[in-house]
């Protein structure tokens, strides 16, 4: 399959004048084996909004009850997945949308009660992304999951799970070289608001135990540790608003944060 990237959209950096999904293609084209695992957070919020419900976070995950779940798989396996997937396809690279529902790809199981619908990846099943990757697709990833954990009368199959956790997962899983962040932020920064170019992975851990890294960061960092647990080499948060960002960073420009995990 070749070098192996897995590459997590934030829905906040995905917008009309967006490079990340030419250079997608692009990376496509010279022999990369890319894997996208896609957010959709502010179109869920705005469709939630226009609904007159509320949106809760506990610790950067969305509070997901059964009318939620039904916005958050609407949008994620369907708007959201079916136009990232269609503009590749249009930019000439070659793309195909998938949950972690099908095939069974990703399981998981309720992790709190407090958060309703929001699920904890129990197992990643990689052979359909090694079979797309196999025949040259680029699999565009929604993350929702399978509900294979104990379930009472009416509950529901499926489970919301947050996109950087899904994007550790998955890179640990199929042995992905690196897991590339683009998001709305320039990296981790410091108290002073410095931001921090280089970790450790134990640095990383520190900083969410110091409340430094916080919010929507602490999945991020949480996704990284997981995925340099395998063979991942380095994770990298970077802003993704800022044109040719992703090639930028294959190129060796590097800009944002790097975490590393210990020679």
């Amino acid at each position: 399959m070749g070098k192996v990237i897995v590459v997590k959209l934030g829905g906040a950096t995905l917008g009309n004048h967006d490079t990340t999904l030419e250079d997608i293609a692009f990376l496509q084209k010279q022999g990369w084996s890319v894997v996208v695992v896609h957010g959709g957070g502010k179109m869920i919020t705005d469709w939630l909004e226009q609904r007159g419900i509320a949106t809760e976070f506990i610790e950067g995950e969305r509070v997901t009850d059964e009318t939620t779940l039904e916005v958050v798989v609407s949008v994620l396996a369907g708007v959201v997945n079916k136009e990232i997937v269609a503009d590749i396809n249009a930019l000439g690279g070659l793309a195909m949308g998938i949950s972690g529902v099908d095939g069974a790809f990703i399981q998981g199981k309720i992790k709190h009660e407090e958060l309703g619908y929001i699920g904890e990846v129990v197992k990643v099943n990689p052979a359909p992304l090694q079979a797309l990757l196999e025949v040259g697709y680029v699999p565009v990833v929604a993350p929702v999951s399978l509900n294979t954990g104990e379930k009472t009368l009416g509950m529901r199959g499926v489970l919301n799970i947050n996109a950087d956790v899904v994007a550790g997962e998955i890179a640990a899983a199929i042995g992905a070289e690196k897991l590339i962040f683009l998001t709305d932020v320039v990296g981790i920064c410091d108290q002073q608001g410095k931001l921090m170019p280089q970790l450790s992975a134990a640095e990383a851990e520190a900083l969410m135990a110091a409340g430094t890294a916080s919010g929507g960061m602490i999945p991020k960092v949480k996704a990284c540790l997981k995925a340099l647990s395998g063979v991942a080499k380095a994770c990298i948060i970077i802003d993704g608003r800022q044109p040719h960002a992703l090639l930028n960073e294959i190129e060796g420009k590097e800009s944002g944060t790097t975490i590393r995990r210990a020679k």
